[in-house]
């Protein structure tokens, strides 16, 4: 599992202006990311945009990712939803060469129980061909997956191994600490918490800014885990302004308006997403020049 360890990235998927996938800027994206040194690859994550795409355009994604990763680095497929049965069918019916783990959102909309959440992961286990890594984020799915049933899920299945934690409760982050198996890995799901988490002992982050800046955020991300917070801390602190901006209107528009002023891909986004507007756009810019980032 150490393959998880460090910063991976939850890739934007590019389109074209027309609103199809951009798949040369998908390549020059993957490359981008492994140049600037990112650990581990996310496709299709909610920076994806996957709540607009087709089963099919998933599809194709995902073996395109494959593809010109070529190996790489390690991979992992976002696959989740609120209909457990159907997203079981999706996981099995998923083509899994190279790729290592599925990311898996907690049930969003159901407003499940914790039971209900705790049925839902073990029925999606008890069928994965592979690891699965939860994925915690209230502020989306409308509940909390709590560290009791985090950490229940991680006694009982050996393929799960790890959650992408985005509660935003240094609480429940403490407590998964305290009580999940040695090997089951925490994992940070927002970039600005990302230093703190790892020095109460988070295995690193998925990230979205990491898309644009992967140099400068896995580079932190290694001071970190190195135990260096005090060579780490500039870099985090110089990279709060630009996550500011990349989230001020949402998730992914800030972000790719970064990724086209980089010249790695368009800034198009699917409805009921909007583009970043022009003020912002400009103040992404103005930011990236600041950092003085070279794509």
């Amino acid at each position: 599992m150490n393959k998880f360890q460090g910063t991976g990235v939850a890739l934007v998927t590019p389109f074209n202006t027309d609103g199809s996938v951009d798949y040369n800027g998908l390549k020059n994206l993957i490359n981008h990311l492994v140049d600037g040194g990112i650990d581990y690859l996310v496709s299709l994550g909610t920076t994806g945009e996957t709540a607009t795409m087709t089963k099919d355009e998933k599809k194709k994604v995902w073996a395109y990712t494959a593809e010109i990763n070529n190996n790489r680095l390690p991979l992992v497929a976002g696959i989740g939803g609120n209909n457990t049965i159907a997203i079981a069918e999706e996981i099995k019916s998923f083509d899994a060469a190279g790729y290592s783990a599925i990311l898996s959102v907690s049930p969003y909309y159901n407003k499940p129980t914790q039971e209900g959440i705790y049925q839902h992961y073990k029925y999606l286990a008890e069928i994965s061909p592979l690891d699965l890594i939860l994925y915690n984020v209230p502020g989306r799915t409308g509940s909390n997956m709590s560290a009791e049933t985090t950490c229940r899920l991680a006694h009982d299945f050996k393929n799960i191994i790890a959650t992408k934690e985005a509660s935003g409760s240094f609480d429940q982050f403490n407590q998964i600490m305290r009580d999940k198996p040695a090997d089951f890995l925490l994992i940070s799901g927002d970039d600005p918490v990302t230093l703190p988490m790892i020095a109460l002992g988070a295995a690193g982050i998925i990230s979205v800014i990491g898309n644009a800046l992967p140099k400068q955020f896995s580079d932190m991300v290694k001071l970190c885990l190195a135990g260096d917070y005090k060579a780490a801390l500039p870099a985090h602190l110089g990279l709060i302004e630009f996550t500011r901006l990349a989230f001020a209107e949402g998730n992914p528009a800030g972000i790719k308006a970064a990724l086209k002023h980089l010249g790695v891909c368009g800034d198009t986004v699917r409805l009921p997403l909007v583009k970043a507007s022009s003020a912002l756009e400009q103040s992404i810019i103005a930011e990236i020049d600041k950092l003085s980032v070279v794509a």
